[in-house]
């Protein structure tokens, strides 16, 4: 009775066992040492224990009578862990030996897949946590379980301020957008709140989160308004400043009998034959733009894009985005799908880059990459997209003198300075000024509606006098404002409509400051509406001495040419 109730207690053990006499015969083999050896119970009893398993310890344990505990053994294709222990009489005489051991293979997949799963979790956490997107995560019953860095530069608030609170305690105005969720088991997208102690305004994605079809909490997104504001600001100012066209002056649009003059348009022409980068050098205003223009319609590119960036006027960032696209994701704000850059847009074309001079060394770089390689990575992507653009550039610095101080690279001057263009200034080419006034005038006539013919002597002698520091630019406001300022039927510009050439001094007497002081004032006009006036005036005063040389105005201000093209778009002053 006692024998058959150990041997059924031996088959229901997990662990197999094997016992041996002290000979090494086998006297114990019970069910699941079956399972794990291979060999059949009948089979294994009363045979050597070496036959039944070549690599067993126990005549080691037999002839040393030493324990063996937690060995790991490798047997058929799995592997096993066995304690080996010697049996004793009451004499202490060593009479045999039992192994228990039990399949390990399963436990090493469990310990593998508890790693694998740190790893993925040590991953996830690092991601959740160098995202630059604010997240807050809330459980099922909307109490804070998570926030990234991101989310307290954000909000203002750390983990300790929300962690274990209700949903709610974050928000300074509107209502719990994780209780939604948490409600109505749906996501809510743009929803708009002010959050934190500063009241920061933000746009909210939120999610549910299930498991297994089980709603464990709610994940939420928050974006910042202010930099989405900003973004919209520059795409706004992006629109107004980035042009794309077909080009619309060709080389008989530029009017000159001035030799230098011809040797340059000569020049251009010889260049547009060719698919060579041109550099357009010259003072503001000389006409880098129409050269442009002419070149691309004397090219075999005339009936492509003709595209024209003004890098100064665009925010680096911007910039960049804008010449050379984004992947989806690459900003907060970027658009689904991403967006092509404007050398894809110009494939085939010409891309015309003014005041090159005023981009970065991180856009010059991906400009180079254009030029030497044809091709470009979009902004936040890692794939080379090929481009076929004819690059004409122009600016009114000294490159060279750029590129000594550190400020352009040598390489990229090298590769954009194929075809080097200058452009005379104005003063250099007086003999020009009678020609360009007719030929202004006569765009005056269909614009304005009259029939001016010539311009008098003393018109003219007054026009030759000026050195014109703003070039063509300046000249065509000139001749637009005296045209204004003749009769409708007048048909020659005299020197009385000429407006005063020379407003550059603006002096300030003792009397001007007594007549100011005790004259009257509104005194119900806000003093930053009166400093916004008087910035717009002295903006469009400064503008018209220098004949709309931008440049020149921001050095006479002592601004720079970005903070200037702010201050037109933010007073709405015409930039032409």
């Amino acid at each position: 009775m006692l024998n058959r109730e150990l041997k059924v207690i031996l088959n229901s053990t997990h662990d197999a066992m094997i016992a041996v006499d002290r000979d090494g015969i086998i006297t114990i083999f019970n069910k699941a040492a079956e399972r794990l050896i291979g060999v059949r119970m009948e089979d294994a009893l009363g045979k050597p224990v070496l036959e039944v398993v070549d690599n067993s310890r126990l005549p080691y344990v037999l002839e040393t009578g030493k324990a063996e505990l937690n060995r790991e053994q490798p047997l058929r294709s799995t592997s096993i862990i066995t304690n080996r222990m010697p049996v004793r009489d009451e004499q202490g005489n060593v009479i045999g030996a039992v192994a228990v051991f039990r399949d390990i293979s399963e436990i090493k997949q469990l310990a593998e897949q508890i790693t694998n799963l740190k790893e993925i979790q040590s991953m996830l956490e690092a991601i959740f946590n160098s995202t630059q997107d604010a997240i807050s995560v809330v459980d099922q019953h909307g109490m804070g379980v998570m926030v990234n860095p991101a989310y307290t530069r954000l909000t203002g608030l750390s983990g300790k301020d929300v962690i274990g609170k209700p949903a709610t305690v974050d928000i300074a105005e509107g209502e719990s957008i994780h209780f939604k969720v948490l409600e109505n088991r749906k996501p809510i997208k743009s929803a708009r709140l002010k959050v934190g102690p500063s009241r920061k305004e933000v746009i909210v994605d939120a999610a549910p989160i299930v498991v297994d079809g089980e709603l464990r909490g709610s994940v939420g997104v928050i974006h910042d308004i202010s930099e989405i504001k900003k973004l919209t600001e520059e795409l706004n100012q992006a629109k107004q400043i980035i042009r794309k066209l077909e080009a619309k002056y060709t080389f008989d649009d530029i009017v000159s009998i001035n030799s230098k003059m011809q040797e340059v348009i000569e020049k251009a022409k010889k260049a547009a034959q060719t698919p060579a980068t041109v550099l357009l050098q010259g003072e503001s205003g000389t006409g880098k733009e129409l050269f442009a223009h002419a070149i691309h319609n004397a090219s075999g590119r005339k009936f492509s894009q003709f595209v024209r960036v003004n890098c100064a006027a665009l925010s680096e960032s911007l910039l960049e985005s804008e010449l050379f696209g984004y992947e989806e994701g690459a900003f907060t704000g970027a658009k689904k799908g991403g967006k092509k850059g404007l050398f894809e847009v110009a494939s085939g074309g010409t891309i015309f880059l003014d005041e090159i001079g005023e981009i970065n060394s991180g856009v010059q770089a991906k400009l180079l990459r254009a030029l030497q390689e044809k091709e470009i990575i979009r902004v936040g992507g890692t794939n080379s997209v090929p481009v076929d653009v004819r690059i004409i550039s122009a600016t009114n610095i000294d490159l060279e003198e750029a590129m000594q101080k550190g400020r352009f690279r040598e390489d990229l001057y090298y590769r954009l300075n194929v075809i080097p263009l200058r452009i005379p200034p104005l003063r250099d080419r007086k003999e020009d000024i009678f020609h360009l006034a007719l030929h202004i005038v006569r765009r005056f006539n269909q614009d304005y509606g009259r029939s001016v013919q010539d311009i008098s002597a003393g018109a003219q002698l007054s026009l030759l006098e000026y050195e014109w520091p703003g070039n063509i630019r300046e000249l065509e406001n000139f001749i637009g404002r005296a045209i204004i300022n003749m009769k409708f039927n007048d048909t020659v510009i005299l020197e009385e409509h000429l407006p005063r050439i020379i407003e550059r001094k603006t002096g300030w007497s003792d009397a001007n400051e007594e007549a100011y002081i005790s004259g009257s004032v509104n005194t119900s006009v806000p003093l930053n509406k009166v400093l916004d006036d008087t910035e717009r005036e002295y903006i469009k005063k400064v503008l018209h001495q220098v004949g709309h040389n931008k440049t020149e105005a921001a050095r006479r201000m002592g601004i720079s040419i970005r903070n200037l093209y702010y201050k037109l778009n933010k007073h709405q002053i015409n930039m032409q």
